[in-house]
Protein backbone atom coordinates (compact mmCIF):
# COMPACT_ATOMS: atom_id res chain seq x y z
CA UNK A 1 0.00 0.00 0.00
CA UNK A 2 1.04 3.29 -0.89
CA UNK A 3 2.31 5.80 2.01
CA UNK A 4 3.47 9.18 1.50
CA UNK A 5 6.70 11.07 3.25
CA UNK A 6 5.90 12.49 6.60
CA UNK A 7 6.22 16.30 4.50
CA UNK A 8 3.45 15.18 2.40
CA UNK A 9 1.13 14.26 5.22
CA UNK A 10 1.91 17.08 7.25
CA UNK A 11 0.83 19.35 4.58
CA UNK A 12 -2.55 17.72 4.21
CA UNK A 13 -5.39 17.75 7.07
CA UNK A 14 -5.79 21.74 6.63
CA UNK A 15 -8.95 22.53 8.05
CA UNK A 16 -9.69 25.12 5.23
CA UNK A 17 -9.84 22.47 2.57
CA UNK A 18 -11.96 20.23 4.51
CA UNK A 19 -14.50 23.49 4.89
CA UNK A 20 -13.98 24.03 0.98
CA UNK A 21 -15.49 20.99 0.25
CA UNK A 22 -18.11 20.53 2.21
CA UNK A 23 -19.26 24.38 1.18
CA UNK A 24 -18.81 23.18 -2.91
CA UNK A 25 -21.63 21.05 -2.64
CA UNK A 26 -24.19 23.67 -2.62
CA UNK A 27 -23.75 25.64 -5.71
CA UNK A 28 -25.98 28.67 -4.57
CA UNK A 29 -23.85 29.30 -1.22
CA UNK A 30 -23.00 32.83 -0.96
CA UNK A 31 -19.08 32.76 0.29
CA UNK A 32 -17.69 35.05 2.55
CA UNK A 33 -14.88 33.02 3.31
CA UNK A 34 -12.62 33.14 0.39
CA UNK A 35 -10.04 35.90 0.28
CA UNK A 36 -10.24 35.78 -3.89
CA UNK A 37 -9.80 39.31 -5.87
CA UNK A 38 -13.04 40.71 -7.14
CA UNK A 39 -13.59 39.35 -11.04
CA UNK A 40 -14.37 42.49 -12.29
CA UNK A 41 -11.73 44.47 -11.05
CA UNK A 42 -8.93 42.10 -12.80
CA UNK A 43 -6.50 44.38 -15.20
CA UNK A 44 -7.60 42.16 -18.65
CA UNK A 45 -7.09 45.36 -21.07
CA UNK A 46 -4.12 46.23 -19.49
CA UNK A 47 -2.40 42.88 -19.40
CA UNK A 48 -3.06 43.28 -22.82
CA UNK A 49 -1.24 46.30 -23.82
CA UNK A 50 1.33 45.58 -21.90
CA UNK A 51 1.83 42.09 -23.33
CA UNK A 52 1.47 43.38 -26.87
CA UNK A 53 4.06 45.75 -25.73
CA UNK A 54 6.67 43.38 -24.64
CA UNK A 55 6.19 40.57 -27.36
CA UNK A 56 6.14 43.37 -29.89
CA UNK A 57 9.38 43.75 -29.97
CA UNK A 58 11.28 40.88 -31.34
CA UNK A 59 14.51 41.08 -29.02
CA UNK A 60 12.77 41.81 -26.39
CA UNK A 61 10.30 38.71 -26.75
CA UNK A 62 12.84 36.74 -27.37
CA UNK A 63 14.38 37.29 -23.32
CA UNK A 64 11.13 37.25 -21.88
CA UNK A 65 10.54 33.49 -23.65
CA UNK A 66 13.60 32.51 -22.89
CA UNK A 67 15.06 31.22 -19.26
CA UNK A 68 15.67 34.22 -16.45
CA UNK A 69 17.69 34.61 -13.86
CA UNK A 70 17.04 32.47 -10.75
CA UNK A 71 16.26 35.30 -8.28
CA UNK A 72 14.53 37.25 -11.23
CA UNK A 73 14.44 40.12 -13.60
CA UNK A 74 16.89 42.61 -12.87
CA UNK A 75 14.94 45.35 -14.41
CA UNK A 76 11.89 43.24 -12.03
CA UNK A 77 13.80 43.91 -8.86
CA UNK A 78 14.92 47.36 -9.95
CA UNK A 79 11.67 49.10 -10.40
CA UNK A 80 10.33 46.81 -6.75
CA UNK A 81 12.89 48.45 -4.83
CA UNK A 82 12.43 51.83 -6.42
CA UNK A 83 9.06 51.58 -5.14
CA UNK A 84 9.95 50.61 -1.51
CA UNK A 85 12.41 53.50 -1.26
CA UNK A 86 9.50 55.44 -2.82
CA UNK A 87 6.98 54.22 -0.06
CA UNK A 88 9.66 54.43 2.89
CA UNK A 89 12.79 56.72 4.15
CA UNK A 90 15.39 54.04 2.93
CA UNK A 91 17.91 56.63 1.89
CA UNK A 92 20.63 55.59 4.12
CA UNK A 93 19.32 51.73 4.17
CA UNK A 94 21.89 49.33 2.66
CA UNK A 95 18.81 48.07 0.46
CA UNK A 96 20.47 47.14 -3.17
CA UNK A 97 18.76 45.22 -5.85
CA UNK A 98 20.65 42.15 -4.69
CA UNK A 99 18.02 41.59 -1.14
CA UNK A 100 15.19 41.20 -3.88
CA UNK A 101 14.12 37.81 -4.66
CA UNK A 102 11.37 37.74 -7.25
CA UNK A 103 9.29 34.79 -6.56
CA UNK A 104 6.14 32.91 -7.64
CA UNK A 105 3.46 34.80 -5.47
CA UNK A 106 4.27 35.76 -1.95
CA UNK A 107 3.38 32.27 -0.78
CA UNK A 108 6.32 30.73 -2.19
CA UNK A 109 8.43 33.17 -0.43
CA UNK A 110 6.54 32.09 2.80
CA UNK A 111 7.46 28.42 1.86
CA UNK A 112 11.34 29.26 0.80
CA UNK A 113 11.89 30.81 4.39
CA UNK A 114 9.80 27.97 6.01
CA UNK A 115 12.60 25.68 4.33
CA UNK A 116 15.44 28.11 4.69
CA UNK A 117 15.13 28.79 8.57
CA UNK A 118 13.01 25.79 10.52
CA UNK A 119 14.35 22.38 11.20
CA UNK A 120 12.00 19.93 12.57
CA UNK A 121 11.39 20.81 16.19
CA UNK A 122 11.85 24.77 15.57
CA UNK A 123 9.53 27.58 16.67
CA UNK A 124 7.70 30.13 14.71
CA UNK A 125 6.56 32.67 16.51
CA UNK A 126 3.09 34.58 14.84
CA UNK A 127 0.06 36.68 16.34
CA UNK A 128 -3.18 35.13 17.52
CA UNK A 129 -4.95 34.96 15.29
CA UNK A 130 -2.59 34.49 12.29
CA UNK A 131 -2.86 33.69 8.40
CA UNK A 132 -3.93 29.79 8.28
CA UNK A 133 -1.76 28.82 5.22
CA UNK A 134 1.44 30.46 7.24
CA UNK A 135 0.55 28.22 9.85
CA UNK A 136 0.05 25.05 8.03
CA UNK A 137 3.39 25.99 5.66
CA UNK A 138 5.51 25.51 9.10
CA UNK A 139 3.85 22.34 10.37
CA UNK A 140 4.63 21.31 6.93
CA UNK A 141 8.55 21.44 7.21
CA UNK A 142 8.28 19.51 10.94
CA UNK A 143 8.34 22.86 12.82
CA UNK A 144 5.73 24.60 15.50
CA UNK A 145 3.73 27.47 15.53
CA UNK A 146 3.26 29.50 18.50
CA UNK A 147 0.67 32.15 19.04
CA UNK A 148 1.26 35.48 20.80
CA UNK A 149 -1.42 37.35 22.57
CA UNK A 150 -3.20 40.34 20.38
CA UNK A 151 -4.95 43.48 21.02
CA UNK A 152 -6.87 46.18 18.75
CA UNK A 153 -3.59 46.99 17.46
CA UNK A 154 -1.69 43.83 16.09
CA UNK A 155 0.50 41.32 18.54
CA UNK A 156 1.31 42.61 21.67
CA UNK A 157 5.12 43.17 22.55
CA UNK A 158 5.07 42.49 25.89
CA UNK A 159 3.60 39.48 25.37
CA UNK A 160 6.13 38.16 22.87
CA UNK A 161 9.23 39.44 25.31
CA UNK A 162 7.72 37.76 27.87
CA UNK A 163 6.94 34.56 25.44
CA UNK A 164 10.62 34.61 24.96
CA UNK A 165 11.74 34.67 28.32
CA UNK A 166 9.03 31.72 29.03
CA UNK A 167 11.08 29.50 26.19
CA UNK A 168 14.22 30.57 27.40
CA UNK A 169 13.49 29.30 31.01
CA UNK A 170 12.48 25.64 29.54
CA UNK A 171 15.31 25.51 27.13
CA UNK A 172 13.58 26.47 23.69
CA UNK A 173 15.11 29.43 23.15
CA UNK A 174 17.55 27.74 20.90
CA UNK A 175 14.18 26.58 18.93
CA UNK A 176 13.03 30.21 18.13
CA UNK A 177 14.01 31.02 14.91
CA UNK A 178 11.45 33.67 13.43
CA UNK A 179 8.86 35.97 13.96
CA UNK A 180 5.85 36.11 11.51
CA UNK A 181 3.86 39.76 11.32
CA UNK A 182 1.36 41.01 9.20
CA UNK A 183 1.53 44.74 9.95
CA UNK A 184 -0.40 45.57 7.31
CA UNK A 185 -4.43 45.16 7.43
CA UNK A 186 -3.92 41.54 8.92
CA UNK A 187 -5.50 37.95 7.78
CA UNK A 188 -7.35 37.87 9.43
CA UNK A 189 -8.90 40.49 11.49
CA UNK A 190 -8.03 43.76 9.02
CA UNK A 191 -5.70 45.02 11.86
CA UNK A 192 -2.77 47.42 11.14
CA UNK A 193 0.24 47.61 13.79
CA UNK A 194 1.03 51.05 14.69
CA UNK A 195 4.76 51.93 13.99
CA UNK A 196 6.02 51.88 17.30
CA UNK A 197 4.31 48.38 17.88
CA UNK A 198 7.00 47.73 14.50
CA UNK A 199 9.72 48.74 16.14
CA UNK A 200 9.18 47.29 19.25
CA UNK A 201 9.02 43.55 17.41
CA UNK A 202 12.46 44.02 16.07
CA UNK A 203 14.19 45.51 18.81
CA UNK A 204 13.11 42.36 20.66
CA UNK A 205 14.05 39.62 17.93
CA UNK A 206 17.64 41.46 18.23
CA UNK A 207 17.89 41.29 21.88
CA UNK A 208 16.55 37.46 21.87
CA UNK A 209 18.80 36.59 19.14
CA UNK A 210 21.55 35.45 22.03
CA UNK A 211 22.69 31.82 20.22
CA UNK A 212 21.34 32.79 16.52
CA UNK A 213 19.40 35.09 14.70
CA UNK A 214 15.85 35.18 15.34
CA UNK A 215 14.47 36.98 12.08
CA UNK A 216 10.85 38.70 11.26
CA UNK A 217 9.00 37.75 8.57
CA UNK A 218 7.25 40.67 7.34
CA UNK A 219 4.15 39.83 5.27
CA UNK A 220 3.24 43.00 3.09
CA UNK A 221 0.64 41.18 1.04
CA UNK A 222 -2.08 43.77 1.55
CA UNK A 223 0.05 47.20 1.85
CA UNK A 224 -1.12 48.37 -0.88
CA UNK A 225 -5.30 47.90 -0.15
CA UNK A 226 -5.58 51.08 2.20
CA UNK A 227 -9.19 53.30 1.96
CA UNK A 228 -8.56 55.47 5.08
CA UNK A 229 -5.49 56.70 7.06
CA UNK A 230 -2.16 57.46 6.08
CA UNK A 231 0.52 54.89 5.39
CA UNK A 232 2.89 53.10 8.39
CA UNK A 233 6.21 53.15 7.70
CA UNK A 234 7.46 49.58 6.76
CA UNK A 235 8.89 46.82 9.03
CA UNK A 236 12.25 46.81 7.38
CA UNK A 237 12.68 50.65 8.62
CA UNK A 238 13.24 49.62 12.04
CA UNK A 239 16.28 47.45 10.88
CA UNK A 240 18.75 49.89 10.05
CA UNK A 241 21.81 46.96 9.32
CA UNK A 242 19.22 44.72 7.07
CA UNK A 243 20.31 42.18 9.51
CA UNK A 244 17.01 40.54 10.75
CA UNK A 245 13.81 41.63 8.82
CA UNK A 246 12.37 39.60 6.06
CA UNK A 247 9.93 41.48 4.00
CA UNK A 248 7.44 39.51 1.55
CA UNK A 249 5.35 41.23 -1.08
CA UNK A 250 3.00 40.16 -3.96
CA UNK A 251 1.19 41.42 -6.78
CA UNK A 252 -1.65 39.09 -6.49
CA UNK A 253 -4.31 41.20 -4.58
CA UNK A 254 -3.16 44.70 -5.90
CA UNK A 255 -2.63 43.43 -9.34
CA UNK A 256 -3.91 40.19 -10.52
CA UNK A 257 -2.87 36.39 -8.65
CA UNK A 258 -2.79 35.07 -11.69
CA UNK A 259 0.20 36.46 -13.22
CA UNK A 260 1.98 34.32 -9.90
CA UNK A 261 4.79 37.13 -9.14
CA UNK A 262 5.81 38.07 -5.26
CA UNK A 263 9.27 38.91 -4.11
CA UNK A 264 11.55 38.99 -1.00
CA UNK A 265 14.16 41.34 0.59
CA UNK A 266 15.95 39.69 2.44
CA UNK A 267 19.01 40.53 4.60
CA UNK A 268 22.12 39.38 2.20
CA UNK A 269 23.19 35.89 4.53
CA UNK A 270 19.53 34.84 2.95
CA UNK A 271 19.49 35.08 -0.31
CA UNK A 272 21.89 32.59 -1.90
CA UNK A 273 19.87 29.70 1.17
CA UNK A 274 16.75 30.89 -0.38
CA UNK A 275 17.71 31.21 -4.39
CA UNK A 276 19.30 27.84 -3.90
CA UNK A 277 16.40 26.34 -2.65
CA UNK A 278 13.88 28.12 -5.49
CA UNK A 279 16.35 26.42 -8.25
CA UNK A 280 15.59 23.06 -6.88
CA UNK A 281 11.62 24.02 -7.21
CA UNK A 282 11.77 26.21 -10.01
CA UNK A 283 15.21 27.58 -11.83
CA UNK A 284 13.44 30.81 -11.75
CA UNK A 285 9.43 32.90 -11.46
CA UNK A 286 7.99 32.60 -14.98
CA UNK A 287 10.19 34.85 -17.12
CA UNK A 288 7.39 36.50 -19.12
CA UNK A 289 5.54 37.42 -16.11
CA UNK A 290 8.08 39.20 -15.11
CA UNK A 291 8.92 41.46 -17.85
CA UNK A 292 5.31 42.09 -18.90
CA UNK A 293 4.59 43.25 -14.76
CA UNK A 294 7.86 45.51 -15.55
CA UNK A 295 6.39 47.00 -18.46
CA UNK A 296 2.62 47.42 -15.92
CA UNK A 297 5.07 49.34 -13.44
CA UNK A 298 7.19 51.37 -15.80
CA UNK A 299 4.30 52.72 -17.81
CA UNK A 300 2.16 53.65 -14.68
CA UNK A 301 -0.40 51.36 -15.32
CA UNK A 302 0.10 49.94 -11.83
CA UNK A 303 -0.74 52.64 -9.80
CA UNK A 304 -3.87 53.30 -12.17
CA UNK A 305 -5.02 49.55 -10.88
CA UNK A 306 -4.50 50.18 -7.76
CA UNK A 307 -6.56 52.71 -7.36
CA UNK A 308 -9.03 51.13 -9.55
CA UNK A 309 -8.92 48.05 -6.85
CA UNK A 310 -8.91 50.45 -4.13
CA UNK A 311 -12.26 52.41 -4.74
CA UNK A 312 -14.07 48.95 -5.62
CA UNK A 313 -12.75 47.34 -2.46
CA UNK A 314 -13.57 50.91 -0.23
CA UNK A 315 -16.80 50.45 -1.63
CA UNK A 316 -17.50 46.75 -0.82
CA UNK A 317 -16.02 47.10 2.51
CA UNK A 318 -18.65 49.89 3.40
CA UNK A 319 -21.16 47.81 1.76
CA UNK A 320 -20.53 44.88 4.20
CA UNK A 321 -19.95 46.84 7.70
CA UNK A 322 -23.46 48.73 6.40
CA UNK A 323 -24.90 45.23 6.36
CA UNK A 324 -23.21 43.97 9.72
CA UNK A 325 -24.77 47.76 11.13
CA UNK A 326 -28.51 46.63 10.12
CA UNK A 327 -27.94 43.03 11.10
CA UNK A 328 -25.63 42.23 13.42
CA UNK A 329 -25.46 45.02 15.76
CA UNK A 330 -29.68 43.59 17.34
CA UNK A 331 -27.58 40.38 18.37
CA UNK A 332 -26.35 41.16 21.85
CA UNK A 333 -22.82 40.53 22.40
CA UNK A 334 -21.84 40.45 18.67
CA UNK A 335 -18.61 42.53 17.82
CA UNK A 336 -16.33 43.12 14.49
CA UNK A 337 -13.67 45.31 13.63
CA UNK A 338 -13.87 48.06 10.99
CA UNK A 339 -10.76 47.79 9.23
CA UNK A 340 -8.90 51.04 7.13
CA UNK A 341 -8.13 48.26 4.22
CA UNK A 342 -6.92 44.67 3.30
CA UNK A 343 -10.01 42.09 2.20
CA UNK A 344 -11.16 40.81 5.93
CA UNK A 345 -13.60 41.67 8.42
CA UNK A 346 -13.08 39.78 11.71
CA UNK A 347 -16.41 39.00 13.96
CA UNK A 348 -16.60 38.24 17.47
CA UNK A 349 -19.38 36.44 19.02
CA UNK A 350 -21.23 35.91 22.60
CA UNK A 351 -18.50 33.55 24.34
CA UNK A 352 -21.24 31.15 24.11
CA UNK A 353 -21.27 30.21 20.70
CA UNK A 354 -19.07 28.18 18.78
CA UNK A 355 -18.62 29.33 15.14
CA UNK A 356 -15.99 26.70 14.92
CA UNK A 357 -16.19 24.15 11.72
CA UNK A 358 -17.98 21.47 14.16
CA UNK A 359 -20.19 23.97 15.73
CA UNK A 360 -24.20 24.28 15.16
CA UNK A 361 -23.46 27.71 13.81
CA UNK A 362 -21.76 26.69 10.93
CA UNK A 363 -23.87 24.24 9.88
CA UNK A 364 -27.02 26.80 10.04
CA UNK A 365 -24.99 29.17 8.31
CA UNK A 366 -24.72 26.20 5.65
CA UNK A 367 -28.28 26.10 5.54
CA UNK A 368 -28.94 29.68 5.34
CA UNK A 369 -26.85 29.53 2.16
CA UNK A 370 -23.70 31.75 3.34
CA UNK A 371 -20.39 30.18 4.11
CA UNK A 372 -17.45 31.70 6.77
CA UNK A 373 -13.91 31.05 8.00
CA UNK A 374 -14.37 29.56 11.35
CA UNK A 375 -12.08 31.68 13.55
CA UNK A 376 -10.50 28.78 15.17
CA UNK A 377 -8.36 27.84 11.82
CA UNK A 378 -6.73 31.32 12.00
CA UNK A 379 -4.89 29.90 15.37
CA UNK A 380 -1.66 28.62 15.78
CA UNK A 381 -1.64 24.97 17.52
CA UNK A 382 0.35 26.53 20.69
CA UNK A 383 0.38 29.75 22.68
CA UNK A 384 -2.21 31.98 23.10
CA UNK A 385 -6.02 30.04 23.29
CA UNK A 386 -8.07 29.66 20.00
CA UNK A 387 -11.49 31.56 19.95
CA UNK A 388 -14.28 29.28 18.83
CA UNK A 389 -16.97 32.24 18.77
CA UNK A 390 -15.00 33.79 15.93
CA UNK A 391 -15.10 33.94 12.44
CA UNK A 392 -13.23 35.87 9.31
CA UNK A 393 -15.66 37.36 6.84
CA UNK A 394 -14.25 38.58 3.34
CA UNK A 395 -15.60 41.02 1.12
CA UNK A 396 -13.38 40.80 -1.65
CA UNK A 397 -14.96 38.46 -4.15
CA UNK A 398 -18.66 38.56 -3.49
CA UNK A 399 -20.93 41.11 -5.34
CA UNK A 400 -22.28 44.45 -2.96
CA UNK A 401 -25.61 42.13 -3.49
CA UNK A 402 -24.33 39.03 -2.26
CA UNK A 403 -22.24 40.75 0.49
CA UNK A 404 -25.33 41.85 1.88
CA UNK A 405 -27.48 38.80 0.96
CA UNK A 406 -24.82 37.10 2.97
CA UNK A 407 -24.67 38.82 5.86
CA UNK A 408 -28.50 39.40 6.52
CA UNK A 409 -28.40 35.26 6.25
CA UNK A 410 -25.31 34.61 8.75
CA UNK A 411 -27.49 37.14 11.09
CA UNK A 412 -30.54 34.75 10.42
CA UNK A 413 -28.03 31.90 11.40
CA UNK A 414 -26.41 33.80 14.28
CA UNK A 415 -29.63 34.51 15.71
CA UNK A 416 -31.42 31.16 15.32
CA UNK A 417 -28.47 29.56 17.39
CA UNK A 418 -28.52 32.48 20.01
CA UNK A 419 -31.86 32.17 20.87
CA UNK A 420 -31.76 28.14 21.02
CA UNK A 421 -29.01 28.14 23.65
CA UNK A 422 -31.24 30.78 24.80
CA UNK A 423 -34.39 28.57 25.25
Amino acid sequence: MFTPSERAIAAGGQPIADLMSRALGNPHLISLAAGFVDQSSLPVETMRVATEKVLGDPQRAQTALQYGENAGLPLFRDLILSRLRQADDLTNHPLTTQNVVVTAGSNQLLNLIAEVLLDPGDIALCAAPSYLVWTGVVKGVGARSLGIATDDQGLIPEALDAELARLESIGELERVKLIYVIPYFDNPRGISMPDARRAAVVEIAQRWSKHHPIHVLSDNAYRELRYRGDDIPDTITHDSMLETVIVAGTFSKSFAPGIRLGYGVLPAHLVGPVTDIKSNIDFGSPCLNQHIMAEVISSGLYDAQVHRVCDNYQHKLQVMLTACDEHLSRIDGVHWVRPDGGLYVWVELPASLDAGSHGELFEVALREGVFYVPGECCFAAEGAPSRPNSMRLSFGVQSPEGIRTGIAALARAIDEVARRQAA
